[in-house]
C-alpha cells in the first residue's frame, strides 16, 4: 500500500495520554524508546512532521488509522507530493518534546505540526511552562529552517484543574499563534472531545472514527499551506 511506503512511524510508545497502560493493537512499527538518530527520508518530496503526543501517535489504533496517516491518504489522493512523518510519542509533555525535538529536526521539514499541552494541562503542570515550552519549540523550529511553516495544534481540557487554570490554558494557544504569526488550528479535537461513540473506553483517545474527525479538523487549516 502507498500509505505504508510513504507514512514513516518515529516513535511508537503506548500509554495513556497522562499515564498508565495501554491498550495497543499489533502494529508493523517496532516499539522503542527515543532513537540515537533521526530516519532521514530519501525523497524529494517535502515534509510535513507531525510533531506530539498519544493525540498524533494514533494510541490504541493500528498505524494506518491515526489522522497523521489519513493526512498522507489525502495528500496522497490529490496528488501533492509530500511525505508525513508522525513523530507522536504517548505520554509527551511540553517539556520532553522541547527535549527531543533537536535530533527531530535533523532533516528539512517543509510543515511542522505542533501538537502538545495536553498531558502539562491534565498533570497541572504551571501555565508559564507550558507556555515557554510551547515558545522555545517555535522558536527553534525557526531558528533550523526560517522557511518552514508553522501549525500550532490548539487544545482543551476538563475542569478538574479549577475554572480559572482551564480557561488560562485554552487562551495559551491563540495567543502563541498570534505572537508568531503562525497558523493554528483552533482545537483539535473539536466535535471528538466529550463524545462517548468518537473515544476509546478511556475517554480520552479517539477512535478510528474519531481521528477521521481530528484529520478533518487538521486538513481545513493544513490545506492552503500544501495546495
Amino acid at each position: 500500500m502507498q500509505i505504508l511506503l510513504k507514512f514513516r512511524y518515529f516513535l511508537m510508545l503506548c500509554c495513556l495520554i497522562s499515564c498508565g497502560e495501554s491498550p495497543k493493537k499489533t502494529s508493523s512499527a517496532p516499539e522503542t524508546d527515543v532513537p540515537s538518530a533521526v530516519e532521514t527520508i530519501p525523497t524529494s518530496e517535502k515534509v510535513i512532521l507531525f510533531f506530539g503526543d498519544s493525540l498524533t501517535a494514533g494510541y490504541g489504533l493500528e498505524l494506518e488509522e491515526a489522522f497523521p496517516a489519513l493526512i498522507q491518504n489525502r495528500l496522497d489522493s490529490l496528488g501533492l507530493e509530500y511525505t508525513v512523518i508522525n513523530s507522536g510519542l504517548s505520554g509527551e509533555t511540553t517539556s520532553g518534546g522541547r527535549n527531543r525535538l533537536s535530533w527531530v529536526l535533523n532533516q528539512k521539514v517543509d510543515v511542522f505540526v505542533l501538537e502538545l499541552g495536553a498531558n502539562d494541562g491534565l498533570r497541572g503542570i504551571p501555565l508559564s511552562e507550558t507556555r515557554s515550552n510551547l515558545q522555545a519549540m517555535i522558536d527553534l523550529v525557526k531558528k533550523k529552517n526560517r522557511d518552514t511553516q508553522i501549525v500550532l495544534a490548539g487544545m482543551q481540557i476538563p475542569p478538574n484543574m479549577g475554572p480559572e487554570y482551564t480557561s488560562e490554558f485554552r487562551k495559551i494557544f491563540p495567543e502563541l499563534a498570534e505572537e508568531n504569526q503562525i497558523a493554528l488550528i483552533p482545537f483539535l479535537l473539536e466535535n471528538v472531545a466529550g463524545i462517548p461513540e468518537l473515544n476509546l473506553k478511556d475517554g480520552i483517545h479517539p477512535t478510528p472514527q474519531g481521528h477521521k474527525i481530528v484529520r478533518d479538523n487538521v486538513w481545513e487549516v493544513l490545506s492552503p499551506l500544501v495546495q
